[in-house]
């Protein structure tokens, strides 16, 4: 499931291998995309992520625009390497003389201007961006407080609020703070509130990092520190387990619109 994390992953490793290379040719399934025929020629400037949005920065004032939902992916690959995905799952392929990037069941792919993305409403709507460097923790409290009456979990999850966190990480951080995550933002005061931001800063830190805590590429998120593959969370995916410290029975629920679950333990996050 993509969120922030996986989405800076993704940009990091597609500007290693693309930032200043020339692209030798464009595909994409989507006809839009395929009417601008000057992309092959052009160099690839920079590939950078906003929350769960990457964009691919083109010379001559071209950026395409790429966001996953829920099962759009990139790869990389060498000229000639066999897909792991089939290719009828491609959807966009930027490729050079080295390197064929490419993404897999994306649903959303535009070719956006500078001025453009500047002007694209889900872009200019975010929130300050987890994995950024320059977090404004400031900003995303003022953007809470005007939110009060919504649950933790929905605050958290609100893209114009704070950007790039995700199903996941949001059961996860509430279970780090000890948060219950229903309780109104309004409810809880700014330590509270702040603590909550530095739980999320630090998970997100932590899986954007290239390398586990024992130095080998990391493989899937970690929340729990865990040198255990089968105990990389706490509680999300875990409904009706027992607790990882205390041995409760873990919950869950659908909720929003989208009936998405969130995980929780009633003994450590107590309303």
């Amino acid at each position: 499931m993509p969120e922030g994390d996986t989405i800076f992953r993704a940009a990091r490793t597609l500007h290693r291998v693309l930032a200043g290379k020339i692209v030798e040719r464009f595909e994409s399934v989507y006809a839009a995309l395929n009417r601008d025929r000057s992309i092959p020629g052009r160099t690839v400037e920079s590939v950078t992520s906003r929350g769960k949005h990457l964009l691919m920065a083109f010379s001559g004032d071209l950026v395409l625009h790429t966001h996953m939902r829920m099962n759009g992916t990139w790869h990389v690959y060498r000229p000639g390497e066999r897909w792991q995905r089939p290719s009828r799952d491609m959807r966009v392929l930027v490729a050079t003389s080295e390197i064929v990037a490419v993404g897999f069941n994306i649903p959303i792919a535009e070719l956006l201007s500078t001025a453009g993305v500047a002007r694209h409403r889900q872009l200019a709507q975010l929130g300050p961006d987890v994995a950024d460097d320059s977090f404004d923790r400031g900003l995303v409290l003022q953007r809470m407080r005007a939110n009060g009456s919504i649950p933790i979990a929905d605050a958290l999850l609100d893209q114009r609020i704070l950007a790039g966190i995700g199903n996941v990480l949001k059961s996860e951080i509430l279970f780090v703070a000890g948060l219950h995550p229903f309780a109104a933002v309004q409810a809880l005061d700014d330590n509270t509130l702040g603590r909550i931001l530095d739980v999320s800063t630090r998970l997100m830190k932590v899986n954007v990092a290239e390398a586990s805590a024992t130095g080998r590429p990391r493989i899937g998120r970690q929340t729990t520190g865990s040198l255990d593959p089968s105990q990389t969370l706490w509680v999300y995916g875990r409904g009706g387990k027992p607790c990882r410290r205390c041995g409760t029975r873990i919950q869950s629920r659908k909720t929003g619109a989208e009936a998405r679950l969130t995980y929780w333990c009633p003994s450590c996050q107590r309303a």
